[in-house]
């Protein structure tokens, strides 16, 4: 790997994610290979990562996974070699990470947060500033981040949000006088203000950047970025390959599609490929690729998403909830998460009536405008001896009554949460958005229970 660097901001809103897949898309047209990641549990910026890239963005969160593992994760994702996964085999040249809200924002002070996987990875810091209505004043700003944390290194910041050439010629002097480099100026435009929808960022239409990597390499300094981000050390894998043991399942099916379905780590998908091949299927229609036949040795898994988007398609794919519903009753495995839960509870309210689903678990959700309420957070939990983590993040909830949780649920900073954790024979469902590790270990867990 020849170039590897971060992309933070002060705070959300800066212009992070415009920035960051404005200049994946310009190195992957340079004939650079380049390898996105994603700070924190976000999946619709990986999206857009993986659009320009066509390559998947994996994700870092020093919550959900340990330093060691974090530290794997870059290394195998961007040296290649066998101990990543096929897609990843070739190394990469260059990995550009985008950062989460503002670079010292963490789950506790700046645990968590963008700027302890910068130290912890030795990634040089290109900070997007939202120039918007200051001048001199920045010099404050970025003489603060620069000294607040020791062992951090600046490549340079890149002002957004330019008002004039006289605005930039200021904005200039003053990374002069603060001592870091300044890699451009983006004059504000309203073509670069990405469109916003739901929850986040809008990912049903095209993210390939249209003119946006021409623009960038017309107002930054391409060359010096390179140059202060160059890179001759890359992290290798600290985990050992293990010898290959017989998969414990036959097969792995995976909803999967546009919007319902669609929250779904790589790193998820690669770890599940380690038991079993992966078969995704798409619960709009109504032909699922297995049956009760099948129970005693696949699993299920259902992701979450948008459903209550798509309600009309999902009860039209009648003889998919049919067979779901069929096996679960029959033991088969199922893990679902927010939108895969909500799938297979008995019915989803809206405002336009309510739409029947698998009935798997015997709870309705609410999904009506006066019933939204926003649930945001990590999450952790303890279940049959393993710790699990994970976040939840969604507007929808329980209508009453409301289900009992077979397990006390916690924040961050352990602190009780109303998260409840459901289980039906062997379905494990919660609005809770597992770690990619911790759903593994649950995978191999419901493997394990009642099996002959």
């Amino acid at each position: 790997m020849k170039y590897a660097f971060l992309i933070a901001a002060p705070h959300s809103g800066s212009g992070k994610t415009t920035l960051a897949r404005g200049l994946m898309a310009l190195f992957t047209q340079q004939s650079l290979r380049v390898q996105p990641f994603k700070c924190g549990p976000d999946y619709i910026d990986t999206k857009f990562h993986e659009e320009v890239c066509q390559r998947p963005s994996i994700n870092l969160d020093t919550f959900m996974a340990t330093e060691e593992h974090v530290r794997d994760l870059f290394g195998r994702y961007t040296q290649g070699g066998d101990e990543a996964p096929a897609w990843a085999r070739e190394p990469a040249d260059m990995a550009i990470v985008e950062g989460m809200m503002g670079l010292f924002d963490g789950y506790d002070h700046d645990r968590g947060s963008c700027g302890e996987i910068a130290r912890m990875l030795a990634l040089p810091i290109v900070l997007v500033v939202d120039a918007r209505s200051a001048a001199y004043s920045m010099a404050a700003l970025l003489q603060g981040f620069i000294r607040f944390r020791a062992g951090m290194r600046f490549a340079g910041v890149i002002f957004n949000k330019v008002g004039s050439p006289r605005h930039e010629a200021m904005l200039r002097e003053v990374a002069d006088e603060v001592g870091i480099a300044c890699l451009g100026c983006i004059p504000r435009q309203a073509a670069l203000e990405q469109a916003s929808r739901y929850l986040g960022l809008d990912f049903s239409t095209s993210t390939d950047g249209g003119s946006l990597p021409g623009l960038l390499a017309q107002q930054l300094d391409i060359d010096a970025l390179l140059r202060l981000t160059r890179t001759d050390v890359g992290l290798k894998t600290t985990t050992k390959k293990e010898a290959q043991q017989a998969m414990p399942y036959q097969r792995i099916f995976v909803a999967c599609n546009a919007e319902s379905f669609s929250f779904i780590y790589q790193e998820t998908l690669d770890l599940l490929s380690t038991l079993a091949p992966i078969t995704f299927f798409d619960p709009e229609n109504g032909h699922p690729p297995f049956s009760t036949d099948d129970a005693p040795h696949a699993l299920l898994y259902l992701p979450g998403g948008y459903p209550e988007k798509h309600l009309l398609e999902l009860v039209e794919a009648e003889h998919t909830r049919r067979t779901i519903r069929a096996f679960a009753d029959a033991g088969g495995r199922i893990i679902a998460e927010c939108g895969g839960m909500m799938y297979l509870c008995r019915e989803i309210i809206t405002d336009e009536g309510t739409f029947p689903m698998c009935g798997v678990l015997p709870y309705s959700i609410t999904a009506r405008q006066a019933d939204r309420r926003l649930a945001l957070g990590y999450r952790q939990f303890a279940l049959e001896g393993h710790e699990f983590r994970g976040h939840e993040f969604h507007y929808t909830r329980f209508a009453d009554p409301l289900p009992a949780s077979v397990v006390q649920v916690f924040d961050a900073k352990r602190r009780p949460v109303s998260t409840p954790i459901l289980r039906y024979n062997n379905v494990i469902a919660s609005y809770t958005h597992l770690a990619p590790t911790a759903l593994l270990r649950l995978a191999d867990e419901l493997y394990g229970r009642n099996h002959d």
